[in-house]
């Protein structure tokens, strides 16, 4: 039997029982926590690449466990997975902490790859690190994964939490990734902008390219939300570009009724378009994410030769605006957002679970085991409602029956 200690939210006002609502006792605080709150040493990790709202979860973390739990040994582990023994840690206090919600990228510094579990575990014990936080999308959090495992194996009592990071709303299970609507949000400049060029010359084209490797949710929802945009191209969903009711076609129509057409395209959109020796098949980076072409770039060509061989002049304007969109702050709906998944992750390190992601499911907060969260990838269901909404908003055709 493990021992347990008192609780210290039972004595934080903010989570009193409230008598004059149908609240029992039983379900606001647990009155034992697994960790005295003495003896906790927490340290917290960012992996990968940048996404809105990092800072906002750091800081939740390290003011939680200071504010709501009485924990003082807090450890920021710098540059990724790696920094677990190559680099320096920082000490984190709510001092240290108090403004950087209002930067983007990451306070503690990211890095991809990096990952040797034995060392990683080896500087977790020798430290005496007993609750691990790891921020990241899914390869980071198959590598949160894998030390949960080997902590495990050693009889450690660690708790490993993981905060699931991914701007392209590609993380399974859950409801939604914090920095997507920050993400939306943003991608409405770009849009806004390829809109502006396009209608403000004879047969005018913009197009937009928008993060989503595998999962075409940044795309679809910029779409929506712009009414702007012609067409939106996914992974999810194979395009042409010859013939009947290829892209093409599509474009000269457009053309000829509007005078100008956006099309947005997501990065791992028409990868398959590209001819066998262009494809980087085999070829990952430190994350073991697989090495796109650049759809966007490519396609910008493709188009221009189309239509100078059919002596029909265009004015193309082409925009990627990935790196100003994964380096901003948060917005309002995302930092409160990670504020909810960061209390979410220290209520459930204290209560003594571990091996787990936390987030939404169907609205509600849960904590996933890790191995739910990374067997598949969140993608586009073509035959769902929301995607039926964007060809009705767009009228752009599915590309389903090429010719």
């Amino acid at each position: 039997m493990w021992q347990s200690y008192p609780n210290p939210l039972q004595d934080n006002p903010a989570y009193s029982v409230v008598k004059q609502y149908f609240v029992n006792v039983d379900d606001t605080v647990s009155k034992k926590v697994y960790f005295a709150s003495d003896e906790v040493h927490a340290c917290i990790v960012t992996c990968g690449g940048l996404c809105p709202g990092i800072n906002t979860v750091i800081r939740e973390i390290v003011c939680g466990l200071y504010h709501m739990y009485g924990v003082r040994k807090i450890l920021g582990i710098d540059g990724g997975y790696r920094g677990f023994y190559a680099k320096n840690t920082i000490n984190l206090t709510p001092k240290v902490v108090n403004d950087i919600h209002k930067r983007g990228g990451t306070f503690l510094g990211t890095s991809r790859g990096g990952h040797d579990t034995s060392k990683i575990v080896d500087r977790i014990q020798y430290r005496g690190i007993n609750q691990v936080y790891i921020i990241g999308g899914d390869g980071t959090q198959r590598g949160a994964a894998v030390i949960f495992e080997e902590i495990r194996r050693r009889g450690l009592k660690v708790a490993v939490a993981g905060i699931p990071k991914t701007i392209d709303n590609d993380i399974p299970v859950i409801d939604k990734s914090f920095g997507f609507d920050t993400a939306v949000e943003e991608a409405q400049r770009a849009i806004n902008a390829a809109h502006v060029e396009a209608e403000s010359i004879e047969n005018g084209i913009g197009l937009v390219k928008l993060m989503g490797r595998y999962s075409g949710f940044i795309a679809m929802y910029a779409t929506l939300a712009s009414r702007d945009v012609d067409c939106c191209l996914i992974p999810e969903s194979p395009f042409y570009l010859e013939g009947s009711g290829g892209l093409y076609e599509f474009i000269k129509k457009r053309l000829k009724e509007n005078g100008h057409t956006v099309i947005v395209i997501a990065e791992g959109a028409g990868q398959d378009l590209f001819s066998e020796s262009l494809q980087s098949m085999d070829q990952q980076d430190a994350s073991g994410n697989k090495l796109l072409q650049d759809i966007g770039l490519w396609l910008t060509h493709r188009i221009k030769e189309h239509f100078a061989k059919k002596k029909m002049p265009i004015n193309l304007k082409y925009i990627d605006p990935t790196y100003m969109i994964r380096a901003i702050p948060g917005i309002a709906s995302d930092n409160i957002y990670c504020t909810l998944l960061a209390h979410s992750a220290i209520h459930g390190a204290m209560a003594g679970y571990t091996g787990f992601t936390v987030g939404p499911v169907n609205g509600r907060h849960a904590y996933i085991p890790f191995n739910h969260i990374i067997e598949e990838q969140n993608k586009v269901v073509i035959t769902d409602r929301m995607w039926a909404r964007l060809l009705s908003s767009t009228n752009q055709p599915s590309f389903l029956n090429p010719c």
